[in-house]
């Protein structure tokens, strides 16, 4: 880790990068029917709907229930489930913007049970299919700056440029990406302006010849500011020296914009990129950390990018703002409408949490048009261990259970720990946001995804019955008639990321439906079972594997079976087991 870089990030990332005029805001009604059901080590919190709201702000004893990691501490639905805290007081408001809560609700005090029963009836219907099983991992994952394709350095003896082509080919493949988005293609790095304007796209080319080389798409992140076109090219980010400046010349930055996506439709063809690419204009303005202009300099740039998007094509894609913590996304609904500009996708970002609901913002505003979270994991930051083991496993499937359907994309950041925006990594486990270590070992996180991406296209009915606290279901059936119910247990309590006995559960699962003999599988993610830093951790730890180390991890690098195969009759088969919090289970009847 570089200390210059750390120490700088750590000073400004807390920073707005200006006040922006707030859009009108609805008014928000106080939620109603607030209930507190007390449960082993947990209390769950529902109440009613709030019309016009896109989450609910949960507030502990006048304080937000969220843990300190959560940037954003509202929740998208109706439920919340409260772990690791004695009584307290609830409350809870509905949210219409980041900067609007309306009022909060009649409080209620409960306490959680210190003991209880523990059963969970979990009962899946083989023959009762409730939608298309959506999948918001599949279309787009983050990657470092793809200039890092090219490197030919090594980290932890391991080839940099080699081994980030291998991530992404591999979350191609076993998890069904589509794109990939990333910083930085108008970085200095790869030489794409010098004054004069002299435009170099050569480099450009090398990245993304080889992203579709790979079977991908890019998400064209428009950033950041070449040097020789910033107003102030002293404003930088990160280890790289990404300047985060906005233009001196914003009829220049058009006419840039407008050359590469000219230059990119003539080398990969227009109708290619209409279909599969997209231009998003630039990367979280609304922190000071990444833009060094105000809020009405970015709303500039986004009208100039856009028209320069539109110049080549009408029905290329581009959108925004591209924010932290779900900013601005009102105010870029409200500006557009003001300017005319085109807008064919929102995106923003969240981390530490489910995304929130921008479906209502959408409405208000009388748009419909896709909802990118082009950013999304357990915790924005660097080097925080919680995403090395099985809780950001649970903590993965359920934020994607709880997008599917509303949201577009939601875009685990990133594929692979080769990642140097603080500096490399310094060790193999090392908290990286990586779903994939140096050396591509799978992560806990990325078993969970292989798993959910194995589920089959049919969406199943599922119910749970009994203490569920933060136990959820995802089932679905294969054309093949193969059945698959995932459970897991998890918290967004990143406190209790280890483990919290008060919350393990004993499942009892039933699926009704199945005719004929089946082949029962049920494979594992928990501490002991396909979790490769503890298989790293019990060869002794340290800071990188030997050649024979590496051998042992890869053997370890698959997914671990709880038990051995079995053979079950239809009808109605049963299946009783543990399951500790965090843990996740897939259970596959195979005909």
């Amino acid at each position: 880790m570089n200390s210059a870089a750390h120490s700088d990030w750590q000073d400004r990332i807390g920073d707005a990068s200006g006040e922006v005029a707030a859009a009108p805001r609805p008014a928000l009604k106080a939620p109603t029917g607030l209930r507190a059901a007390p449960g082993a080590g947990h209390v769950t919190l529902t109440w009613d709907p709030v019309p016009g709201a896109i989450g609910y702000l949960v507030h502990r004893d006048g304080a937000p229930a969220a843990p300190p990691e959560v940037d954003v501490p509202a929740v998208p639905a109706c439920r919340y489930v409260d772990t690791g805290h004695g009584a307290a007081e609830y409350t809870v408001a509905a949210v219409s913007a980041m900067d609007h809560t309306g009022p909060f609700s009649a409080a209620v005090r409960a306490e959680p049970l210190t003991a209880g029963t523990t059963v969970l009836s979990v009962r899946v219907d083989a023959g009762r299919v409730t939608r298309e099983l959506l999948r918001p991992w599949a279309y787009m994952v983050g990657s470092e700056h793809l200039s890092h394709l090219l490197s030919t350095d090594e980290t932890g003896g391991r080839p940099i440029g080699e081994e980030l082509a291998a991530a992404l080919r591999t979350v191609r493949d076993e998890l069904g990406v589509q794109t990939v988005r990333a910083h930085a293609i108008l970085g200095d790095d790869l030489g794409v302006y010098r004054e004069g304007p002299v435009y170099d796209f050569s480099g450009v080319d090398r990245v993304y010849d080889k992203v579709v080389e790979l079977g991908l798409r890019p998400i064209v992140e428009l950033g950041y500011m070449p040097r020789d076109l910033a107003a102030d090219p002293s404003k930088t980010v990160f280890e790289y020296a990404a300047v985060i400046s906005p233009p001196k010349d914003f009829e220049a930055w058009g006419d840039l914009v407008r050359a590469l996506v000219e230059h990119l439709a003539e080398r990969y063809g227009v109708h290619e990129l209409i279909d599969h690419w997209a231009f998003e204009v630039w990367n979280e303005p609304n922190l000071a950390v990444f833009w060094s202009g105000t809020p009405e300099e970015y709303f500039l740039l986004y009208d100039v990018t856009a028209a320069a998007v539109k110049n080549v094509h009408p029905d290329l894609r581009v959108g925004g703002p591209s924010s932290a913590a779900n900013g601005w996304v009102e105010e870029l609904l409200a500006h557009v409408e003001e300017s005319g500009a085109a807008l064919d996708f929102i995106s923003t970002h969240t981390y530490g949490n489910a995304p929130l609901d921008w479906r209502p913002a959408l409405a208000r505003h009388g748009r419909d048009v896709p909802i990118w979270w082009t950013e999304w994991g357990p915790t924005p930051t660097h080097f925080h261990g919680i995403g090395d083991g099985p809780f950001g496993a649970a903590f993965l499937l359920h934020g994607m259970k709880s997008a599917a359907g509303r949201v577009d994309a939601l875009s685990h950041w990133v594929a692979s720990d080769h990642f140097e925006e603080l500096g490399r990594p310094p060790r193999l486990f090392h908290g990286g946001f990586g779903l994939l270590t140096v050396g591509n070992l799978r992560k806990p996180r990325f078993h969970a995804l292989s798993l959910a991406n194995r589920l089959g296209g049919a969406e199943l009915a599922a119910e749970l019955d009994g203490d569920a606290g933060g136990v959820e279901v995802w089932a679905a059936r294969h054309d093949d008639g193969r059945v698959g119910v995932l459970v897991w247990n998890g918290t967004l309590n990143n406190t209790q990321a280890t483990g919290a006995p008060e919350l393990a559960r004993t499942i009892e699962l039933t699926v009704d439906g199945l005719e004929g003999t089946y082949t029962l599988t049920h494979h594992r993610i928990d501490r002991d079972h396909t979790n490769v830093e503890a298989v790293w951790q019990s060869m002794g730890g340290g800071d990188w594997p030997s050649g024979e180390q590496w051998d042992k991890l890869r053997a370890a690098d698959g997914l671990d079976e709880l038990t051995p195969p079995a053979t079950v009759t239809g009808g109605s088969p049963s299946l009783t087991f543990e399951l500790p919090m965090p843990g996740v289970s897939l259970i596959e009847f195979a005909p």
